[in-house]
């Protein structure tokens, strides 16, 4: 974390949603589908009810936002002091890029997408000026341009190829839950945190076994033997 916070320190988005991840264990598709009315700052917690995909490549936008991978992935978390205080110093860094473009500052807002049968089933993400529907995306550039989870596509370049690190960004996911567990969480309550419905879930596919950890099983064992 300290050398990827190194490199990107002039990078104030890409570390405030790097962070957010790290802190939270959201996935992808819901750290960068959140608008400052899912952030309660006041109360410190983050409302979880929807993820942004691609599905097109029109001039307009491309990006939709739908609902949660599950209807347990629907959840809040907390926000502790580390990501407060990040988040609370990006927004009001934000408000000053909107000062600073004035009305060249792109603004979207949300057209419904129904099915056949007339059905609700997502939202199209469009820029617009009309400040009817308009929505406050959290993680956009200087000038307000909304890129969906393409804003982190070259900094993970740079982190795969100039820093050595291989990883993705879903991957902070996995490390949020091992840490937990690692530090005495309960299994339940990170499933939870994560979204997910049943604890299988995040023992199968989020927890890492650690080279240490697996060192200290057989140290454990051996400690016991010696004692007979």
């Amino acid at each position: 974390m300290e050398i990827i916070l190194g490199r990107f320190k002039n990078n104030k988005v890409f570390i405030c949603a790097f962070l957010t991840a790290c802190y939270t264990g959201m996935r992808t598709g819901e750290v960068f589908a959140l608008t400052w009315n899912d952030i309660d700052l006041d109360n410190r917690i983050i409302k979880i009810s929807k993820t942004v995909y691609a599905k097109d490549k029109e001039a307009n936008s491309k990006w939709y936002l739908g609902t949660t991978k599950t209807l347990g992935s629907q959840r809040e978390i907390y926000i502790c002091d580390t990501l407060y205080s990040t988040l609370l110093k990006y927004k009001e860094l934000q408000n000053n890029h909107k000062k600073e473009f004035g009305e060249n500052y792109k603004h979207y807002t949300l057209e419904e997408v129904k099915n056949k049968y007339g059905k609700l089933v997502e939202y199209k993400i469009i820029k617009s000026n009309s400040k009817r529907s308009r929505v406050e995306m959290v993680f956009t550039r200087k000038d307000g341009t909304y890129s969906g989870t393409d804003i982190i596509r070259y900094p993970f370049k740079i982190i795969h190829h100039e820093l050595g690190i291989q990883c993705r960004f879903y991957d902070l996911r996995g490390s949020f839950a091992t840490i937990s567990l690692r530090n005495g969480c309960e299994i339940k309550d990170i499933a939870e945190v994560l979204g997910h419905k049943r604890i299988e879930t995040t023992q199968k596919y989020y927890i890492l076994s650690l080279e240490e950890n697996k060192k200290k099983v057989i140290k454990v064992f051996e400690d016991e033997m010696n004692k007979f």
